[in-house]
């Protein structure tokens, strides 16, 4: 991997100041400010704002249910997140770019740290929540960035549809 892609894919992990690390149990989320950080995939939704929650199960077959999703541009969206398996997972949202990038990066330092709005590492039996709002039109994406999860397939699709929100 070149340079500038290693660079590249560390800003699209690093935008926050917390961390926490994928797989590490003994960390909590610590509080902190609402990002003003705009992604092309949007920006973090401020929970008061949300106008619908969207139950999003992982389990061990590598799979999301639901597997796609429709928004409209604008919507805030809480992300209830469960994870039904018996080992880590995670949902992070991205461009279909930023997310192999990214998962590539995790396969060569699986204990990297880092903790952002537009993703939710849930242990197993547990439910994480995030709220997302979805400022541009387009095609985005969700996956389980751990190690081996996403190449095995679990991965979902975001459609956000021009329009004003809820």
């Amino acid at each position: 991997m070149k340079l500038k892609q290693i660079a590249a894919a560390l800003a699209v992990c690093m935008f926050s100041a917390g961390a926490l690390a994928h797989g590490d149990p003994k960390q909590e989320r610590k509080p902190r400010a609402l990002s003003t950080v705009e992604t092309p995939f949007g920006r973090e939704g401020d929970p008061r704002k949300a106008t619908r929650t969207i139950d999003v199960d992982m389990s061990d077959k590598m799979r999301f249910s639901p597997s796609q999703l429709t928004v409209r541009q604008g919507e805030t969206v809480r992300f209830r997140v469960k994870n039904s398996g018996k080992v880590m997972h995670e949902m992070v949202i991205g461009t279909m770019q930023e997310l192999k990038t990214h998962a590539e990066l995790m396969r060569k330092h699986p204990g990297m740290e880092h903790d952002e709005p537009y993703m939710a590492h849930v242990h197993p039996g547990k439910i994480e929540t995030m709220v997302w709002q979805f400022t541009q039109p387009g095609e985005f994406f969700y996956g389980c960035l751990v190690p081996g999860h996403f190449e095995a397939g679990m991965m979902g699709k975001i459609t956000v549809t021009q329009g004003g929100s809820k």
